[in-house]
Order: C-alpha cells, then sequence, then structure tokens
C-alpha cells in the first residue's frame, strides 16, 4: 500500500463563474501561436493549452497560414467565397475590355476630325476649338 495521502495529491480544479464572450484574436496573435506551435519540440496542444484555445482552432489557423489565408480572418471582416472573387474578376475583365474599345473609338474619331480639319473638310466653327479636341 501506498504512503501517499490524499492531501498530498494536487489536482487543478477550474471554476467557471461568469459567462464569457468569444474571444477575438488579432492576425498577430495568431500568428505568434502558429509560429510558437511550429517550433521544434512543441506541441499544438500545449501551445493552445497556454492561449486558452482550442487545439482544432490552432490547427486551423497553421492551415490556413501556410495557405496564406490567415489575414483573411479579421474580426469584423467578410470572408469573400471564391466563386464571387471569380465572378467579379469576370466583371472586371470586361468593364476593362469594354473602357479600352471606348478609347480606341475615341482616338479614331479624334484623328478622323483631325485629318477632315487638315484638308477643310469639315468647318472649324461647327466643331469644338481645335485645342480641345487634341
Amino acid at each position: 500500500m501506498s504512503n501517499t495521502s490524499n492531501s498530498d495529491k494536487t489536482d487543478k480544479v477550474e471554476v467557471i463563474t461568469s459567462v464569457q464572450r468569444r474571444r477575438r484574436w488579432t492576425v498577430a496573435e495568431k500568428l505568434q501561436m502558429v509560429e510558437e506551435s511550429e517550433l521544434p519540440g512543441m506541441s499544438v496542444s500545449y501551445v493552445a493549452r497556454k492561449y486558452g484555445v482550442s487545439p482544432s482552432q490552432l490547427f486551423t489557423w497553421r492551415k490556413l497560414a501556410r495557405e496564406g489565408k490567415l489575414s483573411a480572418i479579421r474580426a469584423g471582416e467578410e470572408v469573400v467565397g471564391a466563386s464571387e472573387v471569380k465572378r467579379l474578376r469576370a466583371r472586371i475583365r470586361e468593364l476593362e475590355r469594354l473602357l479600352g474599345k471606348k478609347t480606341l473609338e475615341n482616338e479614331i474619331l479624334r484623328d478622323a476630325v483631325k485629318i477632315a480639319r487638315e484638308k477643310k473638310l469639315i468647318s472649324r466653327t461647327v466643331l469644338l476649338p481645335e485645342e480641345d479636341i487634341s
């Protein structure tokens, strides 16, 4: 039989006395935890306990950090789905194409007016002053 009594053993008991709101971690804090968890000899469980986060949350942050997506998860910021980003990029390309087309049309018309004026085919008084079309 062992000589140790129950009073010699130390048990850790955590008493929760209030309802706490969800903790918001800054990107810098998340990155610090991720970096610390990746140090040689360090475990994710230890780092998670040290900072009071779930190990699964820390694993998620590690994955996001590897993918370069950790900075997108900030409090108050909206995360946009990949399909929405793809749709918006397509719309931007279409608008850039239309802008290029209109710019080209404008340049063609400007050159046509200049040539017509040089050949005196168009009266100078009907159009805008020459310095406005250059």
